[in-house]
């Protein structure tokens, strides 16, 4: 598959990276030399400067072959501008980074995709979600849908008060059919459990169950549920801006922004929160605010350091839940770490949605996992496929793979080994992030 990406900012930075390792070919354009830098000689792919919206700079980039051409510079008019006139110079396939949520709405949807602009994406909507989602579900570090809400992944830090420590996987103490465990983070390494291993204090577990069983997950895992009424936002970015609209009015929300400008623009586009101008760094402005009284503090500034030290300081003051936004990926293990409860990134966000794109038919949906190097991945399992021909057991897996659960006929049903996949079943697998791929032939 031949792609076009047209911005070296971060997200496009970063999308040329992932990609580069996956054996497609890659060509990175930015009107800057200096953004591009070096990384042609560091990663396979090709890095151009030209401009994404001039018409000679495309053609001679080789638009006109293009599988995907995706635009994700920091100006929503060039992105969609340069997405129009690829479509138009041959390229089969479009996608542009918006900041304009009204171009979601689906009937603008629809008006866009008929201009030949296939995909649009906001990252800061879809962080949004993930905030809104960990505060609503705040005993878990990270919480996901999968096979059509038929099931749930439940990503949780056991403490050594949880029951399910030290018990091993081949005790049978797992073998309730009530959730699955499909994998476990401890320290740096990710686990895919076998059945000599346990879960230890301080894991981050990684749970599939249904809907119904979701509570006994949290009793197993020792955690209490907490209401959520008193909220801060540190940083009035537009992911403070979604999530604060999101989130409604039955919520006590703050938002403490320096720059006054952006605080008057926030006023009135946010009805439902209180905007604060001050220096959310300074501990005295934090303490003013009530921040003790806080249920949950939320750092999304534009600097990953200072939303790890924000976050650090509300634990000091007793706040349940702290969220920040790391954009800095290799930042993002020290945060863990420092048991700040649910980590942002919106180059991971953008990546997973964007990486779906270019998989084969029998893949449905694929997230990465910030907290872990690795994926869920939902597959329609096509008739005859391999997975279908044997129970799981007899399957001879990737090593670094876990089937979770499956949606049969809309019923979520968790796996074993002695579970037999059929034919268009909806099945969710955990895999390594370099895994992927391996799967197709299971499924097609």
């Amino acid at each position: 598959m031949r792609i076009i990406i047209a911005g070296a900012g971060e997200v496009g930075t970063h999308l040329a990276k992932l990609l580069s390792r996956e054996n497609m070919d890659i060509s990175l354009i930015d009107p800057s030399a200096e953004r591009l830098g070096d990384l042609s000689a560091n990663y396979d792919m090709l890095t151009r400067v030209a401009s994404p919206t001039s018409l000679h700079d495309l053609r001679d980039v080789g638009v006109k072959d293009v599988d995907l051409f995706i635009a994700v510079t920091p100006h929503e008019s060039v992105n969609m501008t340069a997405c129009l006139i690829a479509n138009q110079l041959g390229a089969r396939k479009t996608l542009a980074r918006i900041d304009n949520y009204e171009y979601l709405l689906p009937e603008n949807r629809r008006f866009f995709e008929s201009m030949g602009l296939n995909h649009l994406i906001y990252p800061e909507v879809l962080a949004a979600k993930e905030i809104t989602d960990a505060i609503h579900v705040n005993w878990m570090r990270y919480h996901l849908s999968l096979c059509n809400d038929t099931l749930e992944l439940c990503v949780v830090k056991v403490r050594s008060n949880a029951s399910i420590i030290g018990q091993k996987f081949s005790s049978g103490a797992f073998n309730h059919g009530k959730f699955r465990i499909v994998a476990m983070k401890r320290g740096n390494e990710t686990i895919i459990p076998r059945g000599d291993d346990e879960v230890m204090a301080d894991d981050l577990v990684f749970f599939v169950c249904s809907r119904d069983n979701i509570d006994f997950v949290r009793q197993q895992a020792g955690k209490d549920a907490h209401s959520m009424n008193n909220i801060i936002f540190l940083g009035g970015t537009r992911i403070a801006q979604k999530a604060a609209q999101v989130l409604g009015n039955d919520k006590n929300i703050k938002i403490i922004e320096p720059d006054r400008d952006r605080c008057y623009a926030l006023s009135e586009k946010v009805s439902n929160a209180l905007i604060i101008n001050a220096n959310g760094s300074d501990m005295d402005v934090l303490k003013e605010e009530g921040i003790q009284d806080a249920d949950a503090f939320i750092a999304v500034t534009d600097s990953s350091e200072a939303n790890i030290f924000a976050c650090m300081a509300a634990q000091k003051f007793g706040v349940r839940r702290t969220i920040a936004e790391v954009e800095n990926i290799d930042f993002i293990p020290m945060a863990e770490g420092l048991d700040i409860g649910a980590i942002i990134n919106k180059k991971l966000i953008t990546s997973s949605y964007i990486y779906q794109m270019m998989l084969n038919a029998s893949v449905l949906n694929v997230r990465n996992l910030t907290s872990a190097d690795a994926q869920i991945v939902e597959f329609e399992a096509k008739p005859n496929s391999r997975i279908t021909r044997h129970k799981i057991k007899d399957v001879d897996l990737p090593e670094n793979v876990n089937i979770g659960g499956l949606e049969r006929d809309g019923i979520g049903i968790l796996v074993n080994g002695d579970t037999q996949i059929l034919p268009h079943d909806n099945v969710a697998v955990f895999c390594r992030a370099n895994e992927i791929r391996k799967l197709d032939k299971y499924f097609n």
